[in-house]
């Protein structure tokens, strides 16, 4: 693969992991009445989303989507004095992004999810969020590398 292939296939996954931040804020504001599915749904009717985008958002949101209690149970573990639901929605959705990445995407380097969290905080989150966020998907990514 070229590095011209190889460096748009990363940025199209970067540009899909900040979609996914808009699919997960919509399906916090719509609380219990959307699922992630229709969100996602909503989300892409409404905006144009790059075709070379869409796959991985989709992965991304299916992956979390199944494996929603299982992340949402590491965070919370790796979380010392902070529970999920008292975040902010936008650290809330780098956090279960990230996660589901180190937990179940095997083909994604845990320190690449770690990193692109860390940029998507700085860009998306609060002026503390970027070390907060390092700090717990660094422990996330330690509890699922131990077992």
């Amino acid at each position: 693969m070229s590095r011209a292939i190889a460096a748009r296939r990363r940025r199209d996954r970067s540009r899909s992991r900040a979609w996914f931040l808009q699919v997960h804020y919509r399906w916090e504001t719509l609380a219990d009445s959307a699922t992630l599915d229709e969100a996602l749904a909503v989300t892409m009717q409404e905006r144009t989303v790059a075709p070379g985008r869409i796959r991985y958002l989709r992965r991304l949101v299916q992956t979390f989507a199944d494996n929603r209690n299982r992340v949402e149970e590491l965070i919370a573990a790796c979380m010392d004095n902070w529970r999920l639901d008292r975040l902010s929605v936008m650290d809330r959705g780098i956090l279960r992004l990230g996660a589901t990445e180190i937990l179940c995407l095997t083909d994604l380097p845990g320190k690449v999810a770690i990193q692109e969290a860390v940029r998507l905080a700085e860009r998306y989150g609060g002026t503390e969020s970027p070390r907060f966020v390092n700090g717990v998907l660094d422990a996330v990514y330690h509890a699922a590398r131990s077992g």
